[in-house]
């Protein structure tokens, strides 16, 4: 086991070394561990005190438009948002706040437990500059509002009671490209919040969790408005700040952004795509590869195209448009436009005086293409600060690890050799010493044999060999037979083992990404999200075992 798992320390948070996650990409763990070797990609590495110096200067020198706290404050109001989080939008207005952001689709029902890692972290980041640099600094939560990907927006899974991951899927028939922020949910949500409630394990939790999603996700709400709403009500008393970037009302806002990127068709794809070629050199994988022909935008009718370049002129989907013909659509309807993911950053830090982005190890890929692009568009990019990550664990699980010295990174393979390397070290050690003798017998005497039968006849030396390969082949078996034995033997331990795997590792994907958070509401409740707040570390290097 590693040094850092030990007894005394099992109900506590355990750390894990980032650098140990086998199933996390290289950057994210030389972006944690070794800033040092992708430092040409990102603006300042995370946690450095003349990093935020330096990010919180340019963003107070370059504030927002002050009526885009009135936009966001109305939302936050027709929402009904907790009076903390309306008390932090009334904070940006202040000449020297500056905020923390991080975001994400808006998953069924919250989505997957990352989302929750993502607001935790953004909150604790900002509370803790807030206190360091004694000034305003607002969490803010963008909801991907107008993102189109609704198959994986519509789903969440859980662990049932035999820890199998059961999937809930909300019914959607929409054509493809329509952005979520245009779909209202229907009957058929009752239904799929039915569906969740027969995939939870009963606790004495249930019934409060059912009913609040009941009340908000309604038929006739908007989704990512009940997305929003729901975290309103998880973390809006925290004082983060939930934004539907969907609002029509933000867009003249970013408009003169937009306008840029329409003048200098490609030059963001153009330079992200060298990034992108920088990083695969240096042996990273780009996360996005846009392109030439790429404008960093999408048009929005009822559905969500990419804009191109046509020489002179863009195509949008089947239809051709001039210069003038779109410069004059961006001029009077600025809402039928959309960032992708290349602009949609810097959108995000026009509205905000972003000094940090909360990012996803995924999403460090194509923030680390977009440094060269901030420096075109004249906006200070952020510091990209790593989210917790974790990895819930009861009791029992990390008694298991502990008794029997499992590396829990381990837990990650899906085949049997970790299972039956245990089962392995369970047999008493003579049996094993048994077999290494024999094992060491047979081969001295089939040595000894092999050197007197070359006196009689030299050719019997395959035949030795052979005898040999049969007697090894049967040895194995044996042992097979014995590892056999000793998992009828002992099904506890196959139990445990298990247990222990199907709940870190669900399918074989990290808990964090495969389960939902509802589920974690489910099983713990309110206590959950306290014990996050008031334990989990959020500073990059570790991954942390939690037991709550």
């Amino acid at each position: 086991m590693p040094a850092d798992f030990a007894s005394s320390e099992l109900t506590k948070n355990i750390p894990v070394d980032y650098r140990r996650l086998t199933w996390t990409s290289r950057l994210a763990r030389d972006y944690s561990c070794a800033f040092e070797k992708v430092a040409d990609h990102y603006s300042a590495p995370p946690g450095a005190d003349g990093s935020w110096s330096n990010i919180i200067k340019a963003r107070q020198s370059l504030r927002p438009d002050i009526a885009i706290s009135d936009v966001l404050e109305k939302q936050l109001v027709d929402r009904q948002a907790p009076t903390a989080a309306l008390e932090a939008v009334r904070q940006l207005r202040h000449q020297e706040s500056v905020a923390v952001v991080t975001g994400q689709q808006a998953g069924l029902f919250g989505g997957p437990l990352f989302t929750f890692l993502k607001a935790l972290t953004a909150i604790k980041l900002a509370r803790q500059l807030a206190e360091e640099y004694r000034l305003p600094v607002v969490p803010v939560f963008w909801v991907d509002g107008e993102d189109h990907d609704l198959e994986e927006i519509a789903h969440c899974s859980v662990l049932d009671t035999n820890l199998s991951l059961q999937k809930t899927t909300l019914p959607l028939n929409e054509q493809k490209g329509v952005p979520a922020s245009s779909i209202r949910l229907d009957d058929t949500i009752a239904s799929t919040i039915y569906s969740l409630e027969d995939n939870l394990a009963k606790t004495e939790f249930t019934e409060q969790l059912i009913n609040d999603l009941k009340n908000t996700y309604r038929p006739g709400v908007r989704l990512v408005e009940s997305f929003a709403r729901w975290l309103d009500q998880l973390f809006g008393h925290h004082g983060l700040v939930i934004y539907d970037s969907s609002d029509v009302a933000m867009k003249p806002f970013v408009q003169q952004l937009f306008m840029e990127e329409l003048k200098h068709p490609g030059q963001t794809s153009h330079l992200a795509a060298t990034a992108g070629a920088k990083f695969e050199s240096s042996g990273y994988r780009a996360q996005v590869a846009p392109s030439h022909d790429a404008v960093a935008l999408f048009s929005i009718d009822r559905t969500r195209q990419a804009i191109k370049v046509a020489g002179d002129d863009f195509r949008v989907g089947d239809q051709t448009l001039t210069s003038d013909e779109i410069f004059t659509k961006l001029q009077q309807h600025p809402s039928s436009f959309s960032p992708n993911v290349l602009l949609r950053p810097l959108t995000q830090d026009v509205l905000f005086p972003t000094i940090a982005y909360v990012s996803g190890p995924n999403e460090l890929g194509y923030l680390g293409q977009l440094r060269q692009v901030y420096e075109t568009f004249k906006i200070p990019m952020p510091v990209i600060y790593p989210r917790a990550t974790v990895t819930v664990a009861d009791m029992a699980t990390l008694k298991f690890l502990d008794r029997y010295e499992v590396d829990f990174c381990d837990l990650h393979a899906q085949d049997d050799s970790l299972l039956n390397a245990l089962l392995t070290s369970q047999i008493p050690p003579e049996v094993e010493q048994a077999l290494k003798d024999t094992e060491q017998a047979i081969t001295e005497r089939l040595d000894t044999l092999n050197n007197v039968l070359q006196t009689i006849d030299p050719t019997l030396a395959g035949t030795v060999k052979s005898t040999r390969g049969r007697m090894e082949k049967d040895l194995r078996n044996l042992r097979t037979k014995i590892i056999q034995a000793a998992k009828r033997r002992d099904e506890t331990l196959r139990r445990q083992f298990n247990r222990a795997r199907s709940q870190a590792f669900p399918s074989g994907e990290p808990q964090e990404r495969a389960v939902a958070g509802v589920y974690f509401l489910n099983k713990y409740g309110s206590a959950f999200i306290n014990r996050l707040f008031e334990d989990l570390p959020i500073e990059p290097g570790n991954h942390w075992l939690l037991n709550i």
